[in-house]
């Protein structure tokens, strides 16, 4: 990968593809790995974007896709890849997650199914139900349904953890099933 690809097309979505691996992995070694990976998938895929949607929704399929295909990978072989080094500022925004209630949500996001954390980290990041539906590849009338049962999930994990306190303050209430319909 030549660094001005990496410069103009990948490190101005690093902040998406940092939230996407910190979300599927548990330790520093597995989101540099997940990161590299995710890059690289972006690097050799690159090609194919057809331009039907933005970049950025593009950058959010490949990351999830990659992630979700190492996550089953490693569920499987219980071994990873070894790769190079991570850029140290990215390796710094990572560990930005040192506020503790930030770490207690993504623990409970990691216990959501691999389909049910990339549709919470979408919606934590302001996507419309129509832009999610596209880059999880579902139908957006049913994202507002799904969101709202992910909420109450992750309440009660966070409950059971008793992190109840500053987390779940952070997810908004869910809403009732006719005012779910659409962003």
């Amino acid at each position: 990968m030549n660094s001005d690809f990496y410069t103009m097309s990948i490190a101005p979505y690093a902040p998406i593809i940092i939230k996407i691996c910190r979300a599927y992995t548990n330790t520093q070694a597995d989101f540099e790995d997940y990161y590299q990976e995710v890059c690289l998938q972006i690097w050799r895929s690159h090609r194919t974007f057809d331009e039907r949607s933005a970049w950025s929704t593009w950058i959010y399929r490949v990351s999830l896709n990659a992630c979700m295909t190492l996550l089953k990978t490693h569920k499987r072989n219980r071994q990873m890849f070894v790769s190079e080094e991570v850029p140290p500022e990215l390796v710094e925004d990572s560990r930005a997650f040192a506020d503790e209630s930030l770490n207690q949500l993504y623990d409970a996001i990691r216990q959501l199914s691999e389909v049910d954390r990339a549709v919470i980290l979408l919606y934590l990041d302001e996507k419309s139900y129509s832009e999610i539906g596209e880059i999880i590849g579902t139908n957006p009338n049913n994202i507002g349904v799904r969101i709202n049962r992910i909420k109450e999930r992750l309440r009660r994990l966070l409950d059971e953890k008793d992190y109840r306190s500053d987390v779940a303050r952070r997810i908004p209430e869910p809403e009732s099933a006719g005012g779910a319909e659409g962003q």
